[in-house]
């Protein structure tokens, strides 16, 4: 269901010296409660902190899909945050819209933000009507495939170098008492499961012209057709994964209990937090192994406007700080992420990473569905494959009849 009722959060006047006259308190609200979050996001806390005001940490356990709606609710009810997090996109584009957002244009020109921010879509995914209303602060892409080494072994079968090899090897893994693919239950991955194969198996061209142009008779055609079967092969594959949250489904991998995840690259922090390395303990595999393209979604801060001026000012301390080169290189280490700065050092960066960085200088990138579809449409997406993948009774024929109705609707 759309937003009705619309709120505010964004803006900021100048860029303000990161040592703030008088200490403020700013609460923040976010839905990285995972491990490997939590230690993330303790590094932009400890950087604004720095600034000599104070991070809140408001955190929302259960992901952004439950999040979300408890956030626009204290801000469309009078009790708005300091900041909080939407992923890069349309989520907050009707708070923006009703006018009590607030506007980051003289910070974002200040700190030259358009020079630095790569991809400059991002930027844009922050712009409505020419004012730039959130600060971008990571990169995060769903096109991987992350495998367990050790579950692998067990069942005697080499590591898989791309989806269909995956595939193959699960009756092995099986055999083996694994299961092959873990999908936890909230609705949210088994949609994000399916756009990643979409890109895989279809391409890219396909995947603009089903979520960027609304090309329902494409959606309806053979290519996603396919796309239907991979995810199918998904289903069965995930049967018995039995967990709900993402990172549950993560640990699965982590102990070699599930052979592999089909996950956003912010996986790595639970890889990180749980001491296993890349290409040792697990492999990654950018776009399944078939077709490596990243998406350029991701995470950015939002501001409500506050009748506080001090809380105001600290506002813009923040948005500065989150955008800091040492922020960056900090946070997106530990989240897993890659940084919205093209100008920054990331010699430290593991194996995986490396790829994600190698992609994006490439330019294989597509925009991620938030950015392209309205929370709407995600929503109907999201109630589609969850149904989906919990009830093997539903056919791909008549999930894909499902699916290209909500492109024809699509906004």
């Amino acid at each position: 269901m759309k937003i009705r009722i619309m709120a505010s959060l964004l803006a900021a006047s100048v860029a303000l010296p990161f040592g703030a006259a008088n200490a403020t308190d700013l609460e923040v609200t976010h839905w990285w409660t995972s491990g490997g979050e939590s230690a993330a996001v303790a590094e932009l806390a400890k950087a604004f902190d720095a600034t000599g005001n104070h991070w809140v940490d408001g955190a929302i356990a259960g992901s952004g899909g439950t999040a979300r709606p408890i956030m626009i609710s204290r801000i469309t009810g009078g009790d708005p945050m300091g900041a909080t997090q939407f992923n890069h996109g349309r989520q907050a584009e009707e708070l923006v819209q009703a006018g009590l957002m607030r506007d980051l244009t003289d910070v974002a020109t200040a700190e030259h933000w358009k020079d630095i921010v790569r991809p400059s879509s991002l930027l844009d995914s922050c712009t409505i009507d020419g004012k730039i209303y959130c600060a971008p602060v990571n990169i995060h892409s769903w096109q991987w495939l992350w495998l367990s080494n050790a579950a692998f072994k067990k069942a005697g079968v080499e590591v898989p170098k791309n989806w269909d090899e995956f595939v193959a090897a699960a009756p092995a893994l099986e055999k083996a008492g694994i299961i092959p693919l873990a999908v936890g239950g909230q609705p949210w991955q088994a949609t994000g499961a399916f756009d990643v194969l979409m890109v895989a198996v279809a391409g890219k061209d396909t995947f603009n012209k089903v979520f960027k142009d609304k090309d329902a008779e494409v959606a309806a055609g053979p290519e996603i057709a396919k796309v239907f079967k991979a995810a199918d092969d998904a289903r069965r594959m995930a049967k018995g994964s039995n967990v709900q949250d993402w990172n549950q489904a993560t640990n699965l991998v982590i102990t070699g209990k599930a052979g592999g995840q089909i996950m956003g690259d912010w996986a790595q922090g639970e890889f990180a937090l749980a001491g296993q390395k890349a290409g040792t303990d697990y492999t990654c595999l950018p776009g399944l192994g078939v077709n490596e393209i990243i998406s350029t979604g991701g995470d950015a801060f939002y501001f409500p406007l506050l009748k506080d001026e001090e809380k105001s000012k600290a506002q813009a301390v923040l948005a500065k700080t989150l955008l800091d080169p040492k922020t960056q290189v900090a946070f997106n280490l530990k989240k897993g992420s890659l940084p919205v700065r093209g100008d920054v050092d990331l010699a430290a960066a593991n194996d995986c990473m490396k790829k994600g960085l190698d992609i994006l200088a490439k330019g294989n990138v597509i925009q991620g569905t938030d950015q392209l579809l309205s929370a709407d449409s995600q929503k109907q997406k999201e109630d589609l494959f969850s149904e989906f993948f919990a009830n093997p009774s539903m056919t791909p024929e008549d999930a894909q009849k499902r699916f290209a109705g909500i492109i024809a609707s699509a906004d």
